[in-house]
């Protein structure tokens, strides 16, 4: 037998009458499926216990995560070749802890309150493809390592010292995190995975065959920051936040890498290191977005690549075919140096004294 346990949030408030129809449902279903278990409420959680024949539970949790009832699911436990059932008398038993006023149960709810809090703060910092694993009832430590195409996204903020060195630490925590966001929500809009935030650099990756999803991220992003810029105050750090961005495409290796004591689900190979160099790029040839010939060559015809020419990345011996795009979001102004000189006397008019920041 299988035993599976899982936490989830209601996606909607549900009615006491709602909630005891789930019940009649599940044990009208689960009698005729040989499954036991029990289901809390509380404050807006399911906390559910599963039981039985392992095809049968797969099936429910199956169901279960397609449910609309039911947002941010997180599998606690999923157990094998369990031998002895825990609720054998329970085709499902329902609970409504908001409906119960025993206080031997009020540590329960504050427990179920407790995990619930947790699970949304976890989220905020795990990768999606482990909580996918997760919600799915498999034990990320045993996702295999694997090789594949993957189109390796690199982006970070131009002058990123100066604003370091003239702001307060409260502001530049908030423009990272206007960054941070827009980045995300563009790459995620678009397909992509972000793996990493290395300081004021956000590392992603797409599909290797989503070269044409790479690219709209990477032009939502200048489009977004373009309209953050024109509408910021005009004492803003925001009027200065211009980003470059680095694409290439090649074989990596996807898995968990780390120690005993802490892993991360990433990706590494030269991919990786090509884009992070082709990033670098974007200052010396006057673009905003830059990408490989790697990822040119899975590009759709509605684009019409520029090629910018060849060039020696750093660390490198192969030279790198490097092209941008023919549209206006990706190009500067001015040149680089000059983009540099206005960005440090904005920050030199809005930041603090030198003094004070001493």
């Amino acid at each position: 037998m299988k035993r599976l346990s899982y936490i989830s949030t209601f996606s909607r408030p549900l009615t006491k009458k709602e909630v005891e129809n789930i019940g009649k449902v599940s044990q009208t279903n689960n009698a005729r499926d040989g499954i036991t278990g029990v289901l809390l409420c509380c404050g807006g959680i399911f906390f559910q216990i599963l039981e039985g024949e392992e095809k049968r539970i797969n099936n429910v949790y199956k169901r279960i995560l397609s449910d609309d009832r039911h947002d941010q699911i997180l599998c606690l436990k999923s157990e094998r070749n369990v031998l002895h059932r825990q609720f054998p008398e329970w085709s499902m038993e329902v609970i409504d802890l908001d409906e119960n006023n025993d206080m031997l149960l009020q540590p329960i709810k504050i427990l179920l309150q407790t995990l619930g809090e947790s699970h949304r703060i976890l989220a905020s910092y795990t990768p999606s493809e482990v909580l996918q694993a997760i919600e799915s009832g498999i034990n990320p430590l045993a996702l295999a390592p694997r090789y594949t195409d993957k189109i390796i996204f690199f982006t970070d903020i131009i002058s990123f010292t100066s604003i370091t060195e003239r702001l307060q630490v409260t502001e530049v925590v908030n423009l990272l995190n206007e960054f941070f966001t827009i980045c995300t929500k563009a790459i995620a809009g678009r397909g992509g995975e972000v793996t990493k935030f290395i300081g004021d650099c956000v590392m992603a990756y797409f599909d290797g065959n989503c070269a044409d999803a790479a690219l709209d991220a990477g032009l939502d992003i200048l489009a977004e920051l373009e309209i953050l810029r024109n509408q910021a105050p005009p004492d803003s750090p925001l009027r200065v936040l211009y980003v470059g961005i680095g694409l290439s495409k090649g074989t990596v290796l996807e898995g968990n890498i780390g120690s005993y004591l802490k892993k991360e689900y990433t990706v590494i190979g030269d991919a990786v290191n090509v884009a992070s160099r082709i990033e670098a790029m974007t200052r010396q040839l006057n673009r905003f977005l830059v990408f490989s010939d790697s990822v040119r060559l899975g590009l759709s015809d509605r684009w019409r690549p520029v090629r910018l020419g060849d060039f020696h990345a750093k660390g490198r011996d192969e030279i790198v075919e490097v092209y941008s795009i023919d549209d206006v979001l990706t190009l500067h102004k001015s040149d680089f140096h000059k983009l540099k000189l206005d960005i440090k006397q904005h920050l030199k008019l809005i930041s603090i004294p030198e003094e004070v920041l001493v």
